[in-house]
């Protein structure tokens, strides 16, 4: 090794001794006669000083040619700061290295962004010079967490009996909702691959294999349109259990939970974790993935509201539509008039046609512009029906289910910020469970599968295929963190007869889900067990864990909103050669 120590490992018990230390100049300062360094590595910041009597004069001499980011070897002797010299905020702050020796092993550019700079650059610039960024502290420190949580994951599982086995990275296209990422073959002319959306199907051949307890860290691949939370390749913790129904699986993922929270954040997660069911949910925050760390649920109003000369409240009444509010606890001090008007737009972006509102008086009466279409006691009843309290701020929104979920859902996510309702260090861990099966498209006229078509129905609800689909529910359940989905699993289907019902219901036929899935209903035609599992989002699980704004900031090498990697230019043309062999011409 070129260095018998890193840089933030030399303490007081090490004064006196001849230390080596290998790292990059932080920062340098020359004090007349001499020169000061912090030098850093992964480890930590250790003071190197260049000063007589121990530096000899022509390492102090060289050692004036120091810049930014140049890489050097030091020796020196370990030896207490001067009294009052001190950095309590360093970990090496009570010692410095007295240098005797430097050797300089290499040189740099002034960098286009500074690992030490209190606030980094833009993001574009980041992720162009991502080999520079990654030296940043708080770049390192979310990797080691990341790390961390791997190991972690990686250490329950093998203690609870689970196998970690590789699964296919070249598979067969097998169109599951998001577009797959193909690769020509060479060998097999006009065929291709496909990168996996997830190692589902293998994982359930795992299980009809006998493997009663699958894990693995998956790498997957999904071409779509991107968002702040999403990436073309990501990474999950990917498991399967047979012989076992949804609460199993919860309760192995409760432990997994605990575990990681107590090592990682030092919170005690008292488990079993809550859950709401899907519809419980979607009444109460309008979402299927609600933030739990504060209140402000959604209610429902329909009722009084056909009861109103209001006709915006009226008429979505008598159609069949909804009338939901908030009741934003002292909400008048914090939303102005003109704050309204601008929640009214907000909500706009959602679908919704506007946002009704009052503002609850000292004596408890609803005053707004539109109070005068609503009798006294009916306001009395919404004001009951709200819990409405001097200075609450009443926002109703008035249309189809599904926008007032959308619309309601994103406000009070909004409000929630702004009012600060919440602590955002705070975690809170839940499930939603008991999904639709299915979600119908009306621009299609079709059923698609809620989460995937391997998705088993509730026991309950299997006559449900044939009669009533839309009221069938799935024994799927999503772990959520702080109002981000962090993991979604299901009970998998194992009946070869079911499978294909489904699949009858999504307009896959015989013909078409023989060529896409085969081999798993072979498969199932051989005593296949009762089997389920889950993944979980460890981009995600980084992101919320280390309090990041995005999840770029949890990948060591992440792609843009574009899909593109700045710092490499992928993607990129290719030798006409190279598409020769794959058997591909491009038209332009």
């Amino acid at each position: 090794m070129l260095r018998t120590h890193t840089c933030g490992e030399l303490s007081e018990k090490l004064i006196g001794e001849t230390a080596t230390l290998c790292g990059w100049v932080d920062t340098y300062r020359d004090h007349g006669g001499g020169l000061f360094v912090d030098l850093r590595d992964r480890y930590g910041l250790t003071q190197v000083v260049f000063n007589p009597p121990d530096t000899p004069p022509a390492v102090i001499e060289a050692s004036k040619t120091l810049r930014d980011e140049y890489v050097v070897q030091v020796t020196g002797t370990v030896a207490a700061r001067p009294e009052g010299m001190a950095n309590a905020k360093m970990q090496t702050g009570e010692i410095e290295l007295r240098v005797t020796e430097f050797v300089l092993l290499n040189k740099s550019l002034t960098p286009p962004v500074s690992p030490s700079a209190p606030e980094p650059p833009g993001e574009d610039l980041r992720l162009k010079y991502r080999f520079l960024d990654l030296r940043r502290p708080e770049m390192q420190r979310t990797l080691l967490l990341r790390a961390s949580i791997i190991k972690g994951m990686r250490d329950y599982f093998a203690e609870n009996g689970f196998i970690d086995i590789e699964t296919p990275v070249l598979g067969r296209s097998t169109p599951e909702g998001a577009r797959d990422y193909l690769v020509p073959s060479r060998v097999h002319r006009g065929t291709f691959y496909a990168l996996p959306q997830s190692p589902q199907l293998y994982k359930q051949i795992l299980m009809i294999a006998g493997y009663d307890r699958y894990v693995q860290v998956a790498r997957c691949f999904r071409d779509e349109d991107l968002r702040a939370d999403r990436q073309p390749e990501f990474t999950q913790l990917d498991l399967e259990m047979t012989f076992v129904d949804e609460n199993d699986v919860i309760g192995v993922i409760d432990g997994l939970v605990a575990k990681l929270a107590k090592a990682e954040l030092g919170l005690e997660v008292p488990i079993p974790l809550p859950r709401l069911t899907y519809d419980e949910a979607m009444e109460r925050f309008g979402h299927d993935a609600p933030d739990l760390r504060f209140g402000l649920e959604l209610i429902d109003c329909t009722d009084l509201a056909s009861e109103a000369e209001f006709r915006v409240f009226s008429a979505v009444a008598a159609s069949g539509g909804r009338v939901r509010g908030l009741n934003v606890k002292q909400g008048t001090s914090h939303y102005s008039r003109r704050g309204i008007d601008s929640l009214t737009s907000f909500v706009a972006d959602y679908g919704a046609k506007g946002l009704a509102w009052f503002r609850v008086e000292e004596d408890g009466t609803l005053n707004s512009t539109i109070a005068k279409n609503f009798t006294p006691e009916l306001l009395a009843k919404f004001g009951e029906r709200m819990g409405a309290e001097p200075g609450d701020l009443l926002l109703y929104v008035a249309d189809k289910y599904e926008v007032t979920c959308k619309a309601l859902y994103a406000l009070r996510s909004k409000i929630g910020r702004e009012m600060r309702l919440y602590d955002p260090d705070a975690m809170h861990f839940s499930w939603v469970v008991e999904f639709p099966m299915f979600d119908y498209d009306e621009e299609t006229k079709s059923w698609q599968a809620m989460h995937h078509p391997f998705t088993a129905p509730l026991p309950a609800n299997l006559d449900l295929l044939d009669t009533d689909p839309g009221k069938c529910r799935a024994q799927a359940y999503d772990l959520v963190i702080n109002g981000s989905e962090a993991g979604g699993g299901t009970i998998r289907i194992h009946d070869a007869e079911v499978q294909k019902k489904v699949f009858n219901l999504l307009g896959i036929d015989a013909t078409t889900a023989v060529e896409r899935f085969g081999f798993l209903l072979d498969a199932l035609q051989f005593g296949a067990p009762p089997h389920g599992g889950i993944a979980l989002g460890i981009d995600r699980w980084v992101m919320l864990f280390g309090k990041l704004e995005n999840i770029r900031d949890g990948i060591a090498f992440p792609k843009t909103q574009k899909a593109t990697d700045l710092m490499t230019e992928a993607p990129g043309e290719v030798d006409l050669k190279q598409l020769r062999e794959l058997h591909i011409k491009l038209d332009e």
